[in-house]
């Protein structure tokens, strides 16, 4: 974390940090307080409530993943089909060696009780946000979809993407490769 790093982006990389070494239960707005140095006050203040906070969680982790994808596509200009590949690729290779991710997915010091569902049954946030961001990717190709072809295609990729992410059934390579020629046979059409 670099010096100007905002009071915000403090309180929830050390809400991380706590979640990761002892459990989503552990995090209290007084437990962050005393880590990044604020009163508790300032805690609520930039992140709201707990929920909140978990939501901003799951979202700054998910910008590192997104991150990824950025990377891909501008790896592989002109390529779509490579650029997919490269993303999902890059996403699933990364996941096991996320901390907070791990802690969520394996549930470990109760943490699944309320971030689980941030991942699985109330992850429209999440959802939003990378669907967004592949559909800005892909724009630039001019696939010859409507607006709902368009949606349903980014929404599909990303769902498999996650689904992997969440329960792995190959290497990451394999699957990249599979998703990408589901792909090749959807974007053919």
């Amino acid at each position: 974390m670099t010096q100007a790093a905002s009071t915000r982006e403090r309180i929830i990389v050390a809400a991380s940090a706590l979640t990761t070494e002892e459990g989503w239960a552990a995090v209290t707005m007084a437990r962050l307080a005393d880590r990044v140095g604020v009163s508790r006050q300032t805690v609520y203040n930039e992140v709201g409530s707990k929920p909140a906070l978990a939501e901003a969680m799951v979202l700054t982790e998910l910008s590192r993943f997104l991150d990824v994808v950025d990377q891909a596509f501008t790896a592989n200009p002109g390529n779509l089909l490579e650029s997919i590949r490269a993303a999902a690729r890059g996403v699933l290779e990364m996941a096991p060696q996320n901390p907070l991710l791990r802690a969520v997915v394996a549930g470990s010091h109760g943490a699944d009780v309320e971030l689980l569902p941030l991942l699985t049954t109330h992850a429209e946030p999440l959802l939003t946000t990378a669907k967004e961001v592949l559909k800005a990717e892909v724009a630039p190709y001019q696939l010859p979809f409507d607006e709902f072809q368009l949606d349903a295609v980014v929404d599909q990729l990303v769902r498999v993407v996650l689904s992997h992410v969440m329960q792995p059934s190959d290497t990451p390579a394999n699957t990249a490769d599979r998703i990408v020629w589901i792909a090749e046979r959807v974007l053919r059409d």
